[in-house]
């Protein structure tokens, strides 16, 4: 984990600071910078998110995912969790917070806002940074691909129809067109951008040195991003600073209990911590450049439920550094086969 990596929530929270003094101090900018739409999609934030997700993609061998034959239970593990549990369990705990818990602090408008935002995260699980904190918990890096790679053929298929769904039953009008416009925008055109890019590059050698080149522009994206949010919620969130608390408890409550969750199953099935360690990382950690462009798309960019996946880019690294560091305490207790 590079230095810029590994303070990424500082990053990130001056971001949040500098776009809310940008949007006070100089409105007609941040304002133009919305403006700039065609069919619901923010061309500047495109830009921005292509950035940040293409690097990704670039990384995602899919030829490695005949490697699952050797672990089929890791896959099981991560597969049950982010696709038959994560969605449901961040939606109820979004529902439970912003519609009865919450409730007396915050208007329903406001409530439906957040909870769709929760939505997005617990929707997309991570394709990215799982490869940080897989290096980190010295996890089978192939393996851990193979995961990343299932995942992604997964959420081209289902992550609409989930994300349709889970909004749809609290309530949230979802417009297809543009969720559908958005998942194929931000998930399956930048993996064939990715799968054509490795194509053309040949070797593995290759590959990585075009991606340890590009990558910068990920997280150059990404702080862009959240500036550009916090430049249009700033009078908001200055004029409500309870609201970042408000969102940041359902998000911790689901990532400890999903990680919780699959480190248990993998320790259960006897799944070596190689494999065990990266496969609850997975599940607890969330696609947000995604779930950020998908907010921005349906929601705009002044929506709570941008604000809401944003605030998941903020909760995500220290909980995420807390769950490496008990995975290597914890090593001694699993399989090593």
């Amino acid at each position: 984990m590079s230095r810029f990596e590994r303070y990424l929530t500082i990053w990130v929270a001056l971001a949040m600071g500098a776009g809310m003094a940008i949007g006070i101090l100089f409105p007609p900018l941040v304002q133009a910078i919305a403006a700039a739409e065609v069919a619901s999609i923010n061309l500047v934030v495109a830009v921005l998110i292509w950035a940040m997700v293409y690097p990704m993609m670039v990384g995602v061998d899919f030829g490695a995912v005949a490697g699952v034959a050797r672990q089929p239970k890791g896959l099981l593990v991560t597969l049950v969790v982010n696709w038959l549990i994560k969605p449901f369990t961040m939606a109820l705990l979004a529902v439970l917070f912003f519609d009865y818990i919450f409730a007396p602090l915050i208007s329903p408008e406001d409530a439906a806002q957040y909870t769709a935002g929760l939505i997005l995260l617990g929707a997309a699980p991570c394709t990215a940074m799982v490869f940080v904190w897989s290096q980190l918990t010295r996890g089978d890096a192939t393996y851990t691909l193979v995961q990343v790679s299932v995942n992604d053929l997964i959420m081209v298929i289902a992550f609409a129809p989930i994300v349709a769904f889970l909004l749809g039953i609290t309530d949230i009008a979802v417009p297809w067109d543009t969720l559908v416009l958005a998942t194929v925008l931000y998930v399956l055109l930048p993996l064939i951008a990715g799968l054509l890019t490795r194509r053309a590059l040949g070797s593995g050698a290759a590959v990585e040195a075009f991606t340890s080149r590009i990558k910068p522009l990920s997280m150059i994206g990404l702080i862009a991003t959240v500036g550009i949010l916090f430049g249009l919620q700033g009078e908001t969130i200055l004029s409500r600073p309870l609201v970042i608390a408000l969102i940041a408890v359902p998000i911790l409550i689901q990532s400890y209990g999903i990680f919780a969750l699959a480190y248990g199953a993998a320790f259960v099935l006897k799944v070596p911590h190689r494999i065990a360690a990266p496969c609850a990382m997975i599940g607890t950690s969330n696609f947000f450049e995604l779930a950020v462009a998908v907010a921005i798309s349906l929601f705009g960019l002044n929506s709570g439920a941008a604000l809401a996946t944003v605030v998941g880019v903020l909760v995500e690294v220290p909980v995420m550094l807390s769950l490496v560091a008990f995975a290597n305490r914890t090593r001694g207790r699993f399989a090593e086969s």
